[in-house]
């Protein structure tokens, strides 16, 4: 089970100190949330930023671009020390087949993720599996941090657990918190996004720790 703190609900002006605090046992991933303002409506940081945290922190990396073309971003984020690079499975179609983007990432020395939306079946995606090393299911629409966790990612994530490795990494996203992550955990999943839940709380590490024990309840 891993818990990766979402830097979307941090102090951006702070970066260094917020990944501090949830630098503890069971949380040994940072969730990066890059948007593009046009494959969602939300903007945030790009590859100089993480070239910044990479330098800050031998926390493994967890970039998930939710950004139309994805493909472009793949060698700046990974010259920045992305660890794992995920792109949604929607960014491809219809203009790039998502066979030629994962081609693409498999030129960069990056751990493998493929993100669908709530309302995207997993079709989308199965065929592609032998390829992956991480299957993200959001749990809300990408865009925006702070919605509630919508529980027909379960049905999903049960039925991919079926087609997969116990190691395979299934990640949810989307509010994750002392509510959720139980009935998650259950479903299959073993990385949880947890932004909201860990940065708004007055001891996020001690936050991580309480999210981790609940997951392995």
């Amino acid at each position: 089970m891993i818990i990766a703190p979402s830097l979307l609900a941090c102090d951006f002006a702070n970066l260094e100190s917020e990944i501090k605090k949830v630098s503890v046992p069971g949380a040994p991933w940072i969730h990066v949330d890059v948007m593009d303002g046009h494959f969602v409506p939300n903007l945030t940081l790009g590859a100089p930023i993480v070239k910044k945290i990479r330098e800050k922190t031998d926390l493994f990396l967890d970039c998930h671009l939710m950004v139309t073309d994805p493909h472009r971003y793949f060698e700046p984020f990974a010259e920045a020390g992305a660890d794992m690079i995920t792109f949604h499975a929607e960014a491809t179609v219809p203009f790039r087949k998502t066979d030629k983007t994962l081609a693409e990432l498999k030129k960069y020395d990056v751990k493998r993720g493929m993100a669908i939306s709530p309302d995207t079946n997993l079709d989308m995606l199965t065929d592609y599996l032998k390829e992956l090393d991480m299957v993200l299911l959001m749990a809300v629409y990408p865009g925006f941090g702070g919605q509630q966790f919508m529980d027909n990612v379960l049905d999903k994530a049960r039925a991919l657990r079926e087609m997969v490795s116990v190691d395979f990494y299934i990640e949810t996203d989307g509010g994750i918190n002392m509510s959720t992550i139980a009935k998650a955990a259950e479903a299959g999943i073993n990385v949880f996004v947890a932004g909201t839940a860990v940065f708004a709380a007055e001891n996020p590490g001690q936050a991580v720790q309480n999210l981790l024990k609940e997951a392995q309840l």
